[in-house]
């Protein structure tokens, strides 16, 4: 612990003197995911990877075909002087230890996401926290997807009108992997494994606005253990209806993101932000043609004249995933505040227990009413 704390204060030596300092990583769980970081790692001038564990050889002797020490234990590497930050990317049940066993140790830690199973795990996981001094974050990436942060740009830039709705899907048709997310005691499903990210984009949709309700079912197609699929409903204070939907068998996939405005609506088809923004032009529509099928005729959904409404592109909004690690380290050194609050990790954990709430009991259940 003497060594992190000599460590801390020559951090804010170095950055009052504007000197870069370089962080020493270890991975707890060198799975996909951790693959990902260690690839995103490497292009972060300031961070490298100084040692990884797993409890599986085979993915310790993956870490050494890439270049990195291989620790011969969780102890090992948490002991390792050099090392200030561990990532935690190992299976969701087994986060709250781990985490809690690296700030004791006197070690920075990022939580891959759940950050953890329960509102009562997080609060202890908290305490810990506060009691050694250390850094704890949970990697929220998806704060970082481009078709998210378009959405949110439309949003406030207010040109849809008063908003009424917007609706969030995620839809595949392969099921859940055939890994631990297809079991409880895991901590799997789609509302741990995708909802903890529609949900967390969702909130930050509205800052500051009080959700009050939440309906919402769950499906258990391809999988009787978990759910592999959800469909929320958040009823917010300022009259916004929001739909957080995640599926995995669905052959066709419904749009992305689709938001509904009083002057007009936007919609993103895919990852790809493939999508556009229809607006009403100001003309007044007197005469509508009407619509004739095959039963009838219909004025009410008739289309618009060409000159009543004009269509534009989405405003596309460019991330680098890269901030992510910069805050991080930032908040270490002391420079910046965390871009992702714990306070905002509790709030989408108890969201999704309302969610889970809400789908057994079939009815709504109040948030924060």
């Amino acid at each position: 612990m003497d060594c992190q704390v000599k460590r801390k204060e020559l951090l804010a030596c170095r950055s009052r003197k504007g000197e870069k300092m370089r962080h020493k990583l270890g991975i707890v769980g060198f799975g996909g995911m951790a693959g990902w970081h260690e690839k995103l790692i490497r292009r972060i001038d300031e961070l490298e990877i100084a040692g990884v564990w797993d409890i599986k050889p085979s993915r310790l002797a993956a870490a050494e075909e890439k270049g990195l020490k291989a620790c011969g234990s969780l102890e090992e590497l948490l002991a390792d002087p050099q090392i200030d930050m561990v990532l935690v990317a190992t299976p969701n049940d087994v986060h709250k230890e781990i985490a809690i066993a690296a700030m004791e140790a006197g070690k920075n830690v990022v939580c891959e996401k759940p950050i953890t199973l329960s509102s009562t795990d997080l609060k202890q996981m908290r305490a810990v926290s506060e009691k050694t001094g250390m850094f704890l974050t949970v990697h929220q990436n998806r704060r970082w997807d481009e078709d998210f942060l378009t959405v949110k740009k439309i949003l406030e830039n207010g040109s849809l009108g008063e908003l009424f709705c917007v609706e969030s899907r995620v839809h595949g048709s392969r099921g859940i992997p055939g890994d631990w997310r297809q079991e409880k005691e895991h901590g799997g499903g789609m509302i741990l494994d995708w909802g903890v990210h529609l949900l967390d984009q969702m909130l930050q949709m509205f800052p500051g606005v009080a959700l009050k309700r939440v309906y919402a079912s769950v499906t258990n197609v391809t999988n009787q253990l978990v759910d592999d699929g959800f469909c929320a409903q958040l009823y917010f204070a300022n009259g916004v209806r929001a739909v957080v939907e995640v599926g995995t068998s669905n052959f066709i996939s419904l749009p992305r993101w689709y938001v509904l405005g009083a002057d007009g609506t936007a919609v993103i088809e895919d990852w790809n932000l493939k999508g556009r923004i229809v607006r009403a032009s100001g003309v007044d529509e007197k005469d509508v043609t009407p619509v004739i099928t095959a039963a009838g005729l219909t004025k009410t959904m008739a289309p618009r004249r060409e000159d009543s409404i004009y269509e534009e592109p989405l405003p596309k909004v460019e991330s680098d995933i890269r901030d992510f690690y910069r805050n991080v380290m930032a908040v270490i050194e002391g420079r910046e505040e965390s871009l992702i609050k714990l306070d905002e990790a509790a709030r989408v954990m108890r969201l999704m227990e309302a969610i889970v709430e809400s789908a057994q009991k079939g009815q709504a259940v109040s948030f924060e009413e």
